[in-house]
């Protein structure tokens, strides 16, 4: 119950959260383009981060792979934590936050939904498919979950054609980490809860980096994502009231 006495049906809210994700998994894996753009994208971002100083994904990924143990547990990482870390917090949200609920998960669905709009403008092949779909040249790096067995290790074709291989930017693995971060950090009073939120989302970005999934520029869109959605998501609570403040 918010405090103005307003009462959120908790199976209305599972609804609209299986609704909001279902729909983006059923169309982002509708919205596969050519490979061909994704990879003359992919040069795009290279070039970018080659004139900023920050194409360093390479270096990362190679530092990695010396230690087994280290990328397994980026594998790990990278496919198990988002979706139970994320959902988590918007149920401690309902349950031990409720007037900051509809704001977090206002936010949450409106940077989904942009990720949706960055997928299908520019589609972006990640840096571990270059070598498989590129134009022939060498970049270096690894498909980790290829190369590296987990439970659900894959084949090469499996790895470049599950659900879509082009949705890169923005990174809403970053995006959702960044959101579980920024709703934790000023609602707990733990110092180890709050360390915790602050190393989640730089852990996540050095997985989706060393794992060959993503560029840093994925990161840093995943961070615009965010913070438009959050602005947009304050505009509707004002809307709403201070119940959603």
């Amino acid at each position: 119950m918010l405090s103005d006495g307003t009462v959120l049906h908790w199976w209305k809210q599972v609804i609209a959260v299986l609704i909001v994700y279902g729909s983006f998994e059923l169309v982002r894996s509708r919205l596969v383009s050519a490979a061909d753009v994704a990879f003359e994208h992919a040069l795009w971002v290279i070039d970018w981060q080659q004139a900023l100083g920050i194409n360093h994904e390479l270096a990362i990924q190679r530092w990695t792979l010396n230690w087994t143990p280290l990328i397994l547990a980026s594998n790990y990482f990278y496919a198990t934590t988002y979706l139970p870390i994320t959902f988590g917090t918007l149920v401690w949200l309902y349950r031990a936050r409720s007037d900051s609920y509809l704001l977090w998960r206002d936010t949450l669905g409106l940077m989904t939904a942009m990720g949706l709009i960055g997928f299908a403008f520019f589609p972006l092949m990640p840096p571990r498919l270059l070598d498989l779909l590129g134009d022939g040249r060498p970049f270096g790096f690894v498909d980790t979950l290829v190369e590296h067995p987990t439970f659900w290790t894959v084949d090469a074709e499996a790895s470049r054609t599950v659900s879509n291989p082009f949705a890169a930017m923005p990174s809403l693995h970053c995006a959702w980490a960044i959101w579980v971060a920024c709703a934790v950090f000023p609602r707990v009073n733990s110092n180890v809860v709050r360390v915790l939120a602050v190393l989640y989302p730089i852990v996540t970005v050095y997985t989706v980096v060393s794992t060959g999934n993503h560029y840093f520029l994925d990161a840093v869109g995943g961070l615009i994502v965010f913070v438009v959605a959050y602005v947009l998501a304050r505009g509707i609570a004002t809307i709403r009231g201070p119940r959603t403040v």
